[in-house]
């Protein structure tokens, strides 16, 4: 699976507070979440991102709290995949479980560049520079709970399957 996308950059230690404002925590819906997204930080985010841009950021992308809603609003706003130099724990586990797509990996590129990832193989090219850089390759299995729409989808399509198989 391939993805291209416009690069949003963002640095160190990224909040999930910054990604949904805690003021907002009072609903679980993504699209209502989505409206939201980013909005203490950028305020043009909302209207500007597309379906498929990709976030970048630096290490510990996602730290604070471990609501799920943070990576619950950047999926709901299109974001095709999140490329960190490293992860929260919390966050990294959020993620895969709703079906946002993320990659560790320290990635030189700006705000407004396009970044083609193949997430079978773990490269990611920068398209204005050409520079490749290597991620590991996601696992078929989170492949498939990515491709599922996350966990909980996932397991739905499973047990639907078990039960028509008998």
């Amino acid at each position: 699976m391939k993805i291209t996308g416009k690069v949003w950059r963002y640095g160190d230690d990224f909040n999930t507070d910054a990604i949904i404002p805690a003021r907002y925590l009072y609903t679980a819906d993504p699209q209502e979440l989505a409206l939201h997204c980013m909005e203490d930080v950028d305020s043009s985010f909302v209207s500007a991102v597309r379906p498929g841009d990709i976030i970048l950021a630096g290490k510990n992308y996602g730290c604070g709290s471990s609501r799920e809603h943070a990576p619950m609003a950047l999926k709901a706003i299109g974001i095709g995949c999140v490329v960190a130099g490293s992860f929260a724990r919390i966050f990294y586990r959020n993620a895969i479980n709703i079906g946002l797509a993320i990659m560790e990996c320290d990635v030189c590129a700006e705000s407004g560049d396009r970044l083609e990832i193949d997430f079978d193989s773990g490269s990611i090219k920068n398209l204005r520079t050409g520079q490749v850089f290597q991620a590991r390759p996601l696992p078929p299995f989170m492949q498939e709970l990515l491709g599922a729409g996350g966990l909980m989808e996932y397991v739905k399509s499973r047990r639907a399957r078990h039960a028509t198989n008998g």
